[in-house]
């Protein structure tokens, strides 16, 4: 048997975990803790405000303030103590109630829910599809007309002719001029006008080559993305149909996933090896649990005045068997409940199963996996228990497991109540 956790299962697994982190009782949880967590950092904020004020007061002010001070202080001392036992009262309420988080759970998973399609962002250079602007340049200058001296009237016309001929050919020299001004003008605007347009397409060229190859690279990756949901769901496609037939790797498969989705407590971290036996359509399945001194121990929280530290008292030797045996047989029970609840198709006929931890041995010094639990359990009768009524440790036993006297004190049993196909 081999601990697995592959594509599918990782999968699965994260999207339950956030779903169950979810529920009611985790969101009341937080509600109080987040309560908590305000009340000690107002505590503190108080404390820090008597500590501010005491420093600028008077001496006569003091003594009254050290007192306010000290006061703030214990309040903030006091809010950590309750933060602490608040978290404390929460992992116990899960390692206590490990049966009772699955029984209204569904454990079936319907492989097509991990289907998906590509997601693409939208293009990210849509700056490139936007056209170089053409250069706007000033229009060419209206070209010089030649306006003649006007003639001269009267008299003027016998005394004034030679003024006049010099008149006309001096507004002609200047005409000349003008042309000769507004020509290079021209030119010089048409120059600019080739020199724009040379840029303007050379612009143009440069957006249009970076647009071809940001949309070839954007194809490229369109098409990645495209063809790993494909592949992933082609993947999911062949892993039901698999599994329609019983053949051994989906049937793994899937029981990977199913037990991925069970979300323990992060105080009681549980691991699976399994391996399925298709001749017999048995489950031999195994379930790592936290060592006994991994679980919390802890009583209470207090804040001792007198020498100004949060202290611990830890539970009784009884009370920390109590609830690790209890743990023990709940994870036993649930680890059942979910195999032959998610398997609609009755692939899975019955489940041997050990439960325990890896542990030093007391008597070999070695590192063993320490059983606590070993049964054999039928689908058909097991399926007919109702698990919200039952006391865990008695159904074991009605199901003939054999089950140590003290799991905390690491006390093995024999594999006497599995079946070791």
């Amino acid at each position: 048997m081999g601990r697995r956790r592959g594509f599918f299962a990782e999968i699965q697994h994260q999207n339950k975990l956030a779903a169950k982190r979810q529920a009611a009782a985790q969101r009341e949880w937080e509600r109080e803790q987040r309560r908590a967590v305000r009340e000690a950092e107002k505590a503190r904020k108080a404390e820090e405000r008597a500590r501010i004020q005491f420093a600028k007061a008077s001496e006569a002010e003091r003594k009254r303030l050290a007192k306010a001070a000290q006061a703030a202080h214990v309040e903030r001392m006091n809010a950590e103590a309750n933060q602490l036992n608040l978290e404390l009262s929460h992992k116990y309420a899960e390692i206590d109630g490990l049966l009772a988080a699955t029984i209204n759970v569904d454990d079936f998973v319907d492989l097509d829910s991990l289907k998906e399609s590509a997601q693409h962002p939208p293009f990210n250079r849509p700056d490139l599809e936007v056209p170089v602007a053409v250069p706007i340049l000033p229009a060419d200058p209206p070209q010089p007309v030649f306006f003649p001296p006007a003639e001269p009237t009267g008299l003027g016309k016998l005394f004034s002719k030679d003024k006049h001929a010099k008149a006309v050919e001096a507004a002609q020299v200047q005409h000349r001029q003008d042309l000769a001004t507004w020509q290079r003008a021209c030119q010089e605007n048409e120059s600019n006008r080739e020199a724009a347009s040379r840029w303007h397409a050379d612009q143009e060229r440069q957006r249009k080559s970076a647009l071809a190859d940001a949309k070839a690279e954007y194809a490229v990756e369109f098409a990645s993305r495209e063809k790993r949901a494909n592949e992933r769901n082609e993947a999911i496609d062949k892993l039901k149909t698999d599994l329609s037939y019983g053949a051994v790797d989906a049937v793994e498969i899937y029981i990977t996933i199913v037990l991925s989705n069970s979300v323990y407590p992060d105080c009681f971290p549980v691991e699976h090896e399994f391996s399925f036996e298709p001749a017999t359509a048995e489950l031999n399945l195994r379930v790592l649990l936290p060592q006994p001194d991994q679980v919390p121990g802890v009583k209470a929280y207090k804040y001792t005045k007198s020498s100004d530290t949060i202290t611990s008292t830890a539970l009784s030797q009884k009370a920390r068997r109590d609830r690790y045996a209890g743990a023990v047989h709940q994870t036993a029970l649930r680890t059942l409940h979910e195999v032959f609840e998610a398997d609609r198709r009755a692939i899975i006929r019955s489940i041997s199963l050990e439960v325990g931890t890896e542990a030093t041995d007391p008597a070999l010094g070695t590192q063993q996996f320490m059983r606590f639990v070993a049964v054999a359990a039928e689908r058909d009768a097991f399926l007919q228990i109702e698990l919200a009524n039952v006391v865990p440790q008695a159904t074991l036993e009605h199901l003939g497991a054999a089950l140590s006297k003290n799991p905390y004190g690491l006390v093995t049993v024999g594999a006497s109540g599995v079946r070791m196909s």
